[in-house]
Order: C-alpha cells, then sequence, then structure tokens
C-alpha cells in the first residue's frame, strides 16, 4: 500500500482496452488456465500484510475484502472486474473516505481446495486493485463437508497483518467474507502449517473470530441463492448478530460494503472527536 490514489477515469480507460466488458471469466482470470495460485497471493511464508499511512494517504484505512472462490461463488470476482470494484472505490470515496486501503483474499475449503486461502496486498490505486484482484485463482472447489474456510480470514487478519490505523490511532478496520455456505468450525494446526509454512496450535472458529475482533470490525455478507445459503443464514445471525448482512442479488455486494465503510468511519470521526473535546467541549457543542 503505497502513494497511488483510485482515479476512476483511468480506471474506465483501462477496462475498454482489457474488454472486462466482453471478456469471459476464464480470460480474464488467467489463473484459472494454469490451475494454480498466482506466486504472489501464496500467503505461505507471508509474516504480514500492512496497511501504512502515506504522504497521499496520511490516515490509511484498512478493509479486507475476502471472496469466497469455490464452484457456486465465482461470479462474484467476476461481476467486481466488470464493474463492482469501481463503484464500490468511486463510493466509498464520495462518502468521505478517501484513504481506504482494501486487500483481496480468496477463501477456498482447507479441508478439500488446493488453494484455500489466496492473499493480495493492502491497496488504494485502481490499477493495483485490478491487479491483485484478476490475479486470484477461482478454484471452484469445495465439498460435500458442510461449510468453507472463511475462518482462514480470520487466522490471517489476525496474525499477519498490520496496519497503522490501529497502531497509530487505535483504530479498527473493516473485515468482510462473502460466501453462501457455513464457516468450518476447526482450524487444524495441520492445516496452518500446509498453508502458512508454520503453524502449532489448532484453533475454533470463535477463537478466532475473538483474535481478528481486536484489530477489525467483522462482517460476513451471506448471498442468498441457494437452499444452501438460506439454511446457513441463521447460524450465521446466531455467530455475528447484525454484522451478518443478507442479501438475495450478489450484485449488491459493492453498495453492502460502502454502506458499512463510510458509516463505520464517520461514526469513528465522531468518536475521535468527542474524546479530544473531553466532556467539556462536548456540552459547549450542544448548547450553542
Amino acid at each position: 500500500m503505497g502513494s497511488t490514489r483510485y482515479d476512476m477515469d483511468a480506471r474506465f480507460d483501462r477496462a475498454r482496452k482489457m474488454g472486462y466488458a466482453s471478456k469471459s471469466a476464464g480470460e480474464i482470470f488467467t489463473q484459472n488456465a494454469e490451475r494454480r495460485a498466482h506466486e504472489s497471493m501464496n500467503p505461505n511464508g507471508v509474516f504480514f500484510r500492512e496497511a501504512r499511512d502515506s504522504a497521499v494517504h496520511p490516515e490509511s484505512f484498512p478493509i479486507i475484502l475476502g471472496l469466497d472462490v469455490t464452484g457456486s461463488m465465482g461470479h462474484i470476482p467476476y461481476n467486481l472486474i466488470q464493474e463492482g470494484l469501481p463503484k464500490l472505490m468511486g463510493g466509498i470515496i464520495q462518502g468521505g473516505v478517501p484513504d481506504a486501503a482494501l486487500l483481496f483474499m480468496g477463501i477456498g475449503d482447507h479441508e478439500c481446495d488446493s488453494y484455500p486461502l489466496q492473499v493480495g496486498q493492502f491497496e488504494s490505486g485502481d490499477e493495483e486493485l485490478d491487479m491483485w484482484l484478476t490475479r486470484t485463482y477461482i478454484e471452484s472447489g469445495g465439498g460435500g463437508n458442510g461449510g468453507e474456510s472463511y475462518l482462514l480470514a480470520w487466522y490471517f487478519a489476525a496474525f499477519h497483518t498490520r496496519t497503522d490505523a490501529f497502531e497509530k490511532r487505535n483504530q479498527k478496520g473493516l473485515l468482510f467474507t462473502v460466501g453462501d455456505e457455513p464457516c468450518l468450525k476447526t482450524l487444524p494446526a495441520s492445516a496452518i502449517r500446509e498453508i502458512m509454512g508454520a503453524g502449532q496450535q489448532t484453533f475454533t472458529h470463535k477463537e478466532l473470530l475473538a483474535e481478528a475482533r481486536k484489530k477489525y470490525e467483522v462482517y460476513h455478507i451471506n448471498v442468498l441463492h441457494s437452499d444452501q445459503a438460506m439454511r446457513a443464514d441463521q447460524g450465521w445471525k446466531d455467530l455475528l448478530g447484525r454484522n451478518c448482512v443478507s442479501i438475495t442479488d450478489y450484485r449488491d455486494v459493492p453498495y453492502v460494503i460502502k454502506e458499512i465503510v463510510c458509516k463505520t468511519r464517520k461514526a469513528g470521526e465522531h468518536a475521535e472527536q468527542e474524546q479530544r473535546e473531553g466532556w467539556s467541549g462536548m456540552i459547549q457543542r450542544f448548547l450553542r
């Protein structure tokens, strides 16, 4: 994450030249032809992904977007590259969050898939975000084991990210997973070693959720396009409460994230102002 901005005009021109509107998912997501994850998104051996402040983005605001890339969900990355990502970033910027840093993850099934976790970098620029999104391997795997590995996003966010927002300003980022299945309940140490290169502890999904919540507000967007997703919905609501957002149209994903980002950031700014002013300043402001 560095010194680039999201330029809507540049993104429009590049999308036209790249043929995002007309090409198939296989033509855009070229890792699909190679049937493997891009080496730069392989988390094995990764210590940290960092969202740091810069001259261009002095108050970086970290957002993690974990996309389910199993068989029933591959159309969402495709929609994002075609039209959803500029709507998301444009809406966030217009909503008063100019320093958003977005990190893409690809989420699969650690019990069945070859690449259950793929991780990009925190970025703000249009070209960089397109690059990480299109590097994602849509493995289209998963299995009949009653869930997917959304808890891997929580594991990585908790133990393998560092952000100036949290370290300098005690400000939590936002973590979204998008899917249509329940969350697998256990992440064994053996799976962590295979995915990350090291790991000695087995975690439950609730333990990882608690760890991730120390640095991020955690949301799940449940796409209700199947009976399985409908059955999973109550479990997600029991786990996350109002932070489970259920939608019927996958094209609404960018709008949901944009609304949550902008409302969260505005609430944070209000809290920061109150903290700076103290009770005296608050009283004076209300008396005016």
